[in-house]
């Protein structure tokens, strides 16, 4: 991604020291969608969006930690530690926490991902100052109880069995195990049955003391916000917690290790009774960071990603195969997917697959026309405007943005690198990814002369 940072500042000290050093990274218009970062001492960075038309605002801490910073021993952990920062601080109770912003109608969640993890609320701009101490506190100050512990881990283990219940969401987390194996990114973000019913406190809070210091962590705010104020009131809260400098902080670990996925071909099957057939059929992607991202939004938008999709049309429109169907890209920072899903009955797998295949195949060699890559081009741009219309999302846009590229792209600069995307890169690209060999993975009552079919679907 790129930046247009212009103009810095470090703010002295008494004792003429610098302390702090802020950066206008977007200028904006007439001072809306200005993104501004501050990086205080000890590494802690704060990034604003100014919006001043809207009544909202959306104040966000990621911390550069994911399923994939896990050891075998430690899976799940992430997730686990998620759910009890929420569950009480030195200054407030779980009740306390979450009554807190119910109070003024705000909203308040998180999510862990593979690479990240992101604590957030969502309140009305008079009430940010309330947002920025609660998300704060419970940041800096969580207890990590041994009761805590233990009660929560019903909670996590209920949401395993919740997610358990949804094939649709099975047969990712089973691609992922198909693509990468036994490996961090290979595993469940939820971590397994296991492996959560042995993760201890003593554990947890190891785990949490080594990867929520200040330089692993960023605070984004956007909405109705003024840049120096949520500086101030951020740096007021983690100092009152003592949690500004850490002498003991350790690196953020490199992810770069994983050089090649799993060789390619490979099958799972999960025999289970259920109505569908859930399937994702894939192949090595492209890192996060690999410039041909654009190139590849564009064609997944235009092999799969609307009703005028190569795939929709296809499968559903033209032969009423399954209902919903599509593909879809998965960016890390050293690698990534690429996958096609499809819901079907179980005995219509292997025409989908077939359809499938067929047709990756024929963009692989053949391309896309160009209508169908300036209809792709359109549809990208207008959902990532269309997707960045409330103060969450632009809250989750510029703190993934510093986290995972440390620069800002403004709107209108990925509008048009999308709209500069070429249809020879668009071929290119679909060379590189589609011209592989996919593995499979596949959820429903499968028969054996069934399994002994879809290995040969991909051979």
């Amino acid at each position: 991604m790129t930046s247009r940072s212009s103009r810095a500042t470090a703010r002295p000290s008494s004792e003429g020291r610098a302390v702090a050093r802020t950066q206008t990274l977007l200028p904006g218009k007439d001072g809306i969608g200005t993104v501004r970062r501050t990086t205080l001492p000890g590494g802690l960075r704060i990034v604003t969006e100014t919006l001043p038309s809207v009544r909202s605002a959306t104040f966000g801490i990621w911390a550069h930690v994911g399923s994939r910073d896990e050891t075998p021993a430690l899976n799940g952990a992430t997730h686990y530690l998620e759910h009890l920062l929420f569950k009480g601080t030195h200054k407030r109770s779980a009740l306390d926490i979450s009554a807190a912003i119910d109070a003024v109608g705000g909203e308040m969640n998180a999510f862990t991902a593979k690479e990240y993890t992101c604590y957030y609320a969502r309140v009305l701009d008079t009430d940010l100052p309330l947002a920025i101490d609660v998300v704060c506190d419970m940041l800096t100050g969580s207890l990590i109880r041994d009761e805590d512990v233990d009660a929560e881990r019903g909670v996590i283990l209920e949401e395993i069995a919740m997610t358990e219940d949804d094939p649709g969401d099975v047969v990712h987390e089973l691609f992922a195990q198909t693509m990468f194996g036994d490996t961090p990114l290979g595993r469940p973000v939820l971590g397994t049955v296991d492996t959560v019913n042995a993760l201890t406190r003593g554990q947890i809070a190891r785990f949490y003391k080594k990867h929520y210091d200040p330089t692993h962590l960023v605070v984004a705010a956007a909405g109705n916000v003024d840049h120096a104020t949520v500086v101030r009131q951020v740096r007021r809260a983690f100092e009152k917690a003592g949690a500004l400098t850490r002498t003991d902080a350790v690196p953020v670990a490199p992810r770069d290790g994983l050089r090649t996925l799993r060789a390619a071909g490979r099958v799972e099957l999960l025999n289970r009774k259920t109505e569908q057939a859930h399937v994702v059929l894939g192949m090595p992607g492209l890192a996060r960071t690999d410039e041909r991202r654009w190139a590849l939004g564009v064609l997944n938008t235009a092999l799969g990603g609307g009703m005028s999709s190569r795939l929709f049309q296809e499968v559903r429109e033209k032969r009423g195969l399954a209902y919903s169907v599509y593909s879809y890209t998965s960016g890390f920072a050293d690698c990534g997917l690429f996958g096609v899903y499809a819901g079907c009955r179980p005995g219509q797998v292997h025409d989908v697959l077939k359809i499938c295949r067929d047709e990756l195949a024929k963009v692989a060699s053949e391309g896309l026309t160009d209508d169908e890559i300036a209809r792709a081009v359109g549809q990208l741009s207008g959902s990532t405007v269309l997707g960045l219309e409330d103060t969450g999302a632009l809250m989750n846009r510029i703190g993934k943005s510093e986290l995972c590229w440390g620069t800002q792209m403004s709107v209108d600069d990925m509008l048009d690198r999308i709209a500069a995307v070429t249809p020879d890169e668009v071929r290119e690209v679909a060379r590189d990814v589609l011209d592989q060999r996919p593995s499979l993975s596949v959820i429903g009552p499968l028969k054996d002369k069934q399994a002994d079919r879809l290995h040969q679907a991909v051979s």
